[in-house]
């Protein structure tokens, strides 16, 4: 794949990809809602570094925590990923660029000390809060806070 993103073939298909929501989605307000029930504290759609080109969904700063709540479709899920048939070359780069972004995203941020937590779409939030609740907690126990977010 080339480095230059890929463009629609219609303007109908930029304008509804316009508006797609690109927060506070149904399966992201359920994790945050379950997460704060927990008692965890965080910030909401910030870059935990400057470098990042986008940001991150759930950011717990003192535990170095970026949590990202990914669409089935846009992230390419192994249990729900389509693949449009209409102009199929054009949507099998778009996605599998947004897959790429994902991994080098979890690299850069690896390597700036930060743990990357990614959530599907289709999943229970109470499962993925467990998921995130155990590495917030794991990561600032082992920096040393006693304090829990």
């Amino acid at each position: 794949m080339s480095s230059e993103r890929p463009t629609p073939a219609d303007e109908s298909v930029r304008r509804r990809m316009s508006r797609q929501a690109r927060r506070d989605t149904g399966p992201e307000l359920a994790l945050r809602r379950e997460l704060h029930r927990r008692g965890l504290r965080y910030r909401v759609a910030v870059r935990p570094i400057r470098e990042l080109r986008g940001s991150a969904d759930i950011v717990f700063s003192r535990a170095r925590v970026a949590v990202y709540v990914d669409g089935c479709f846009w992230h390419m899920c192994p249990r729900h990923s389509t693949m449009p048939a209409n102009n199929a070359c054009w949507w099998r780069a778009k996605l599998e660029g947004n897959r790429d972004r994902d991994r080098r995203t979890d690299a850069l941020l690896e390597a700036n000390g930060w743990h990357v937590v990614r959530v599907w779409e289709h999943e229970d939030a109470i499962e993925a809060a467990d998921r995130v609740e155990i590495a917030v907690r794991t990561a600032l126990a082992s920096a040393g806070v006693r304090r829990h977010p």
